[in-house]
């Protein structure tokens, strides 16, 4: 919205800054980061007088999770969503049809989150919305930003497949692309979803992929840099890396009250919105095949659930001691912060080999 400013600039004063997005981007960071650090602690307060009880807590889960997490509140992934959509209506560009594709989709997806966190606070269960309605409108909300996207992007590029760095390749999916491209929104949020049952495991990890994805969409949106790294261009999508800024920001705001131990989780409202941002983003990009490497974390914790699951159900065995696979490392004796920090440590290893295969070729 702050962009219009630039409107009553001569070229020379205060004004023209609101022509870069990389101000904007800073402007954004730090309006999120503020609003996280100024309501945080009201918002925990809160949902502690409402729920007195928190979040009811896996009864099959790790043992101590029942003595150190029960009564934390859920649903601190208001703080994210509250900030990262203010921060992105004052200093995105509001005609930016790919802006409201992500934030559009990152907010539905909260919302199912929020309906799904509510259920479960308010009975006292850890059974919220069930998991068919849940997909089902996962994949309504997906269907709608892939179609908007499809729309949206050059001709040269709509219902493309883009494949990292086999740059001259492309693959012409028709109309299979809008299935395709739901399927990476719905299993971005519901991998992030799974990922997040430890203490700030999932939010730096969607930090550091978002910021990956936020520098991808900064780039292939600038047409000398996809001439200089031989990327595909997509007019438009830089914008995206004001929200990345806001996301980054509300998101540290959040760990603050998040780091070991929480004074509150996200939630499905948190983790569900960040992970169809995510997914949002790849569509929008045209990224889709690297969102899987720089979110290989989130990747490995829904693979080890569907092998597990798979697994159990054929032979009556289990791979893994527990999953997500986070959880099978606490049975092996990791402490929490080992679980989290390492995996911090391999989503920023993932992150740089997304980042290089702009450069690969």
């Amino acid at each position: 919205m702050l962009y219009w400013l630039s409107a009553l600039s001569d070229g020379g004063d205060v004004f023209n800054l609101f022509r870069y997005i990389t101000f904007r981007a800073g402007a954004a960071f730090f309006t999120a980061l503020i609003f996280g650090f100024i309501f945080g602690r009201p918002l925990i307060n809160a949902l502690r007088r409402k729920y007195a009880q928190g979040q009811p807590i896996r009864e099959d889960g790790p043992a101590h999770h029942i003595a150190t997490k029960a009564g934390t509140p859920t649903m601190g992934g208001l703080l994210i969503l509250a900030a990262l959509t203010l921060s992105t209506l004052l200093w995105a560009r509001l005609d930016n049809v790919y802006v409201w594709i992500v934030l559009g989709t990152t907010v539905a997806f909260g919302l199912v989150g929020f309906a799904d966190d509510w259920a479960k606070v308010s009975r006292q269960t850890s059974k919220g919305v069930s998991g068919r309605v849940r997909l089902m409108i996962g994949f309504g909300i997906a269907a709608i930003a892939a179609s908007i996207a499809v729309w949206a992007h050059p001709p040269e590029l709509s219902a493309q497949l883009a494949v990292p760095v086999f740059k001259d390749v492309l693959f012409n999916m028709g109309w299979l692309f809008i299935p395709f491209a739901m399927v990476v929104i719905v299993g971005s949020a519901n991998a992030v979803n799974l990922t997040d049952g430890l203490d700030g495991l999932a939010i730096m990890p969607v930090m550091i992929a978002a910021g990956t994805l936020g520098v991808i969409a900064y780039a292939v949106g600038r047409v000398d840099f996809t001439e200089y790294l031989d990327v595909h261009y997509v007019p438009g999508t830089g914008e995206l890396l004001v929200f990345v800024a806001g996301l980054i920001g509300g998101g540290l705001g959040f760990l603050w009250y998040n780091a070991p131990p929480a004074a509150v989780f996200m939630g499905d409202t948190g983790s569900l919105a960040l992970g169809g941002a995510l997914g949002a983003i790849a569509v929008s990009t045209k990224h889709e095949i690297v969102l899987a490497i720089v979110g290989g974390l989130f990747v490995a914790e829904a693979v080890s659930v569907i092998v597990q699951v798979g697994y159990f159900k054929a032979t009556g065995k289990r791979v893994f001691l527990m999953a997500p696979i986070h959880h099978h490392f606490e049975k092996k004796g990791w402490a929490e912060p080992q679980v989290v920090i390492r995996f911090w440590i391999i989503s920023l290893i993932l992150a740089l080999i997304g980042l290089a295969t702009l450069k690969l070729r």
